[in-house]
């Protein structure tokens, strides 16, 4: 005799158990999702696609800002060498001014000590002219004992410029004349006479000849 459940001794069909399910062919043998398929895939690729588009768009960006502040590094070099150029064409001008101050101050100066020397001479001068003065008094009484002491003197204060005016029947000159005594003439204005010897000294007039003048 046969088990109970139909020949061939096999179960009999749960009657609740329903139709059988197909398969899904999205599950795996462990019930998890299987393989997205062909569409998953194409929205992958494109995914990163898109990344490599956007790392490239970083990249020029980048690329671009640093040409950007290579072009701003530039021009601010170049302004910056621009204000140095500036600067130094003042600070040149102002030491070529100054230069020339000093050069002005100095040329001044020297001509300050120049006619300081040549002053203090001529007032060493003008207190010799008493000595000769009277070297020459004594020669016209007749003392010769002091001619040569005067010709001495003389002579040594010619070599450093010393000169006599005392010739008459010249014309009268009144930067190295000093006229005392006139008397009627006609014609120029000449000196007839010679008081008293008068001494230029270089380029200035130590002291004026004392004259007598006709005309």
């Amino acid at each position: 005799m046969s088990p109970a459940g139909g020949p061939g001794g096999g179960e009999e069909p749960d009657p609740d158990a329903g139709e059988p399910q197909p398969s899904s062919p999205f599950a795996t043998a462990a019930g998890e999702p299987a393989d997205t398929g062909p569409a998953d895939t194409v929205d992958d690729e494109l995914e990163a696609e898109a990344h490599v588009v956007e790392d490239l768009l970083d990249t020029m960006v980048a690329e671009v800002q640093a040409d950007q502040t290579a072009e701003d590094a530039v021009a601010e070099a170049v302004e910056l060498a621009r204000r140095f150029e500036a600067e130094r064409d003042e600070y040149l001008d102002l030491l070529r001014r100054v230069q020339a101050e000093f050069e002005n101050y100095k040329r001044r100066v020297d001509a300050q000590k120049v006619e300081q020397r040549a002053q203090a001479a001529a007032d060493l001068v003008k207190e010799l002219l008493p000595v000769l003065d009277a070297c020459e008094a004594a020669a016209a009484q007749g003392l010769s004992d002091v001619e040569p002491v005067r010709a001495q003197l003389v002579q040594t204060l010619q070599k450093h410029g010393l000169s006599a005016v005392g010739d008459a029947d010249v014309a009268f000159d009144p930067n190295i004349h000093e006229a005392v005594l006139h008397e009627d003439g006609d014609g120029d204005t000449v000196v007839v006479e010679v008081l008293r010897t008068g001494y230029p000294w270089n380029d200035r007039v130590v002291r004026a000849a004392m004259v007598k003048v006709r005309g």
